[in-house]
């Protein structure tokens, strides 16, 4: 692999899963969660764990679909941006929807591996982002960090 393509890939799975120097990563932050304490708001019209759990999958999912420039990616889910909680929020829904965001981060490193490395400075496709495609991987991986520091944060909150 070649070694831009491998300090990509490092720094979006250490935001993601991996140790790293900046504390927790977004996979870890979820670790005891448990489904009454993603849904809790720190007050009306804020955002719960829940949301950012699947707010932080859906972006994995656009931004895959931005390197691959393949308009049939589509999230499994209802909604943009901000995809719709379930219909029942219990403890097998919570599971799904953890296990949806670690499915979307294999999808997108899957991607990021096999980006050749001549692709690294080509512009967003389609209208859809302005940024290169190495901007893109920096991003998606500085948007697990933001939110993980906003999950923690929540869990403070609650607790």
């Amino acid at each position: 692999m070649d070694k831009r393509v491998r300090l990509l890939v490092e720094i979006f799975d250490q935001a993601y899963r991996a140790p790293s120097w900046h504390g927790t990563p977004l996979k870890g932050t979820l670790r005891g969660v448990r489904a009454r304490d993603a849904l809790w708001r720190p007050g009306p019209k804020r955002h719960c764990i829940w949301e950012l759990v699947l707010h932080t999958a859906y972006w994995k999912c656009m931004v895959r679909r931005r390197l691959l420039r393949d308009a049939e990616i589509s999230f499994p889910r209802a909604g943009s941006n901000w995809p719709e909680l379930p219909p029942r929020t219990n403890e097998a829904a919570w599971r799904r929807d953890r296990a949806l965001l670690d499915e979307q981060h294999a999808l997108l490193r899957r991607a990021i591996v096999r980006l050749d490395p001549r692709q690294l400075e080509r512009r967003g496709w389609g209208g859809h982002s302005k940024w290169p495609v190495r901007t893109e991987v920096y991003g998606i991986a500085s948007h697990d960090l933001y939110h993980a520091g906003q999950i923690q944060l929540l869990k403070r909150l609650r607790h």
